[in-house]
């Protein structure tokens, strides 16, 4: 079970975030759920999970800085795939797909979403 309900980050342009999120998330088993409001739209495997929306306040998005908002990806070819989709579509590299060092299997990805978003896809398991 997830500590977390859902997660969010914000945008300033919503269509040009789904075109990122439909892409991004796709080879992590993701996709849209519905709209949130007005102003957002919802993500995730079975249900909503993840949201992407405009500020409720009114106020600009802005990205936070040392935040990192991470998907749990099947496999390292899911990994590749989804770093490959979101520079395709309007991310920036954060950090090439490879190993990382904190546990013997870990594998990532990170990217900026096109409103500086900082996200990254993980797989945990052993492909070595």
């Amino acid at each position: 079970m997830s500590i977390f309900s859902h997660a969010v980050l914000g945008t300033n342009d919503l269509a040009k975030a789904e075109r990122f999120y439909d892409a991004a998330l796709a080879p992590l088993g993701l996709t849209q759920k519905g709209p949130f409001g007005d102003n957002g739209t919802m993500y995730g495997a079975t249900g909503p999970e993840f949201i992407i929306t405009k500020p409720g306040n009114g106020q600009p998005a802005t990205s936070a800085n040392g935040g990192t908002l991470g998907f749990l990806a099947p496999d390292r070819a899911a990994v590749r795939a989804f770093y490959e989709a979101a520079l395709a579509n309007g991310g920036t590299d954060e950090g090439k797909p490879g190993p990382r060092a904190f546990t013997d299997t870990a594998y990532a990805a990170y990217v900026r979403d096109p409103d500086g978003n900082k996200i990254t896809a993980y797989s945990f398991k052993d492909e070595k």
